[in-house]
């Protein structure tokens, strides 16, 4: 007699089934974001095919990965693909999402992995990865992490607090006011949510631009996300800077405003990632990609702005993110009451699959090596490390893993990068970075630490 189907055997199925159902509609090639206009709403270019879920041969080694978040947009997809049922279409049908208290605690729990009770992988700021297999922010211990894909692009802000309105503390600060509160006893105080990540470089970059030190002339602290809104609002703060839905919060809760999006000082710059321990991905090589495979039909889907209003719901529930719907919605739509200013722009919300200058989710290497230079510009590096960048990126940055996946989800070949590099970037203060030549960058800046 045949054995009856247990309820979580049976549940795991009807996930399944569901998915390939659900997504046996999409069809070859990949989503476009839409263009501010309503119109035009939805990209003409069709998405990633669907497929049949795990082909034969490539099943993967397990079932189950542990992955860390944080409650900001960065983590969408990740959710998403539990949620939607991605991971279970590509075989990973035991995947746990587990959000982390702070970047510190996610360091920690990646650092003993989840046979130690920890993580395996998940959502990290740049240049994490990196500090974290070199042993620099894990106490000299060195946890050699993968690279497998980039998030996102843009969703993040500088929020400051309503009693510098009116004080010319917007995209390019006054360095004069900074002044005349260091020399009053009062130094401006900005935070971020983990110290020499990226949400710490934004907000160096943004005072540098302007000609404010931001180690001599500005205190800086570190905060975690959920914990800024209510940090500012009983005056701990004066700035913060994070993800989405938090800096738009302050706005929403009449508490401050925001000065500049980070969409406004990088255009489509780099975000966050998924990176996984070096470790995991090779004992379980077809179960990475398959990960991977999982998260990139997630950020597809995320791009899809027919879909924003049910990510929203879902990414509000208390299980997530935990705050009200309002909150995420606008931000998500890429409508931004800035307090003092709006911006009403889809291309400047947080985009997970595509933008304007091409493949969001696709690592390129160069924009390692801008965060890496930066990090050496406030001498999170050292020489050595510095000159050993390129080599570390080549090791670290798994660009042709996502290449692969890419190709086995049927995406058109010419949304798949065929350079490492993205090419010369600019900053709103008019710097460029030529990937080519980082020293000249590093030359040009007239604040830093080299």
């Amino acid at each position: 007699m045949s054995q009856p189907i247990s309820p979580l055997s049976r549940r795991k199925f009807l996930v399944t089934a569901s998915v390939i159902a659900t997504t046996s509609v999409l069809l070859k090639g990949c989503v476009g974001n839409p263009p501010s206009d309503k119109s035009a709403s939805v990209s003409s270019t069709p998405t990633a095919a669907a497929g049949s879920g795990v082909k034969a041969g490539a099943e993967p080694e397990v079932k189950t990965i542990k992955l860390g978040y944080t409650p900001i947009v960065e983590a969408a997809p990740l959710i998403i693909a539990s949620v939607k049922g991605f991971f279970a279409k590509h075989g990973m049908t035991d995947v746990k999402i587990d959000k982390q208290a702070n970047w510190g605690a996610a360091r920690d729990n990646v650092k003993i992995g989840s046979a130690g009770g920890g993580i395996d992988g998940g959502q990290w700021q740049m240049p994490m990865p990196y500090l974290m297999t070199e042993g620099i922010i894990t106490d000299g211990t060195k946890v050699p992490m993968y690279i497998l894909c980039q998030l996102n692009t843009q969703g993040n802000g500088i929020a400051i607090a309503n009693k510098h309105k009116g004080k010319n503390v917007g995209l390019k600060p006054d360095p004069k006011y900074f002044a005349e509160l260091k020399a009053g006893g009062t130094r401006f105080k900005a935070a971020y949510t983990f110290p020499k990540a990226n949400q710490e470089i934004w907000i160096r970059y943004w005072l540098a631009a302007s000609g404010i030190d931001p180690d001599s002339e500005v205190e800086l602290l570190t905060v975690p996300a959920a914990q800024t809104v209510a940090d500012m609002k009983r005056g701990a703060m004066d700035a913060f800077s994070t993800g989405d839905p938090w800096p738009y919060r302050i706005v929403a809760d009449d508490i401050g405003f925001i000065s500049a999006l980070t969409a406004e000082l990088w255009e489509a710059h780099p975000e966050e990632y998924l990176a996984v321990r070096q470790d995991w991905a090779e004992k379980y090589p077809n179960a990475t990609k398959a990960v991977l495979k999982a998260v990139m039909e997630a950020q597809q889907w995320c791009d899809n702005f027919d879909n924003r209003k049910e990510l929203v719901k879902i990414l509000s529930q208390r299980e997530y993110f935990g705050v009200p719907e309002a909150v995420l919605e606008a931000p998500m739509m890429g409508k931004y009451n800035l307090g003092e200013r709006v911006v009403d722009d889809k291309q400047k919300a947080v985009l997970y699959w595509k933008d304007k200058k091409g493949s969001v989710s696709y690592p390129y290497q160069s924009h390692d090596l801008w965060f890496l230079t930066e990090s050496y510009r406030w001498k999170f590096l050292d020489k050595a490390q510095y000159d050993a960048t390129k080599a570390l990126i080549s090791k670290v940055n798994r660009e042709d893993i996502w290449k692969q996946c890419a190709q086995e989800l049927g995406i058109s070949a010419g949304d798949i990068p065929t350079d490492k590099s993205r090419g010369i970037e600019e900053f709103f203060d008019g710097v460029k970075f030529d990937p080519a030549n980082p020293d000249a960058y590093l030359s040009g800046l007239k604040i830093k630490r080299v």
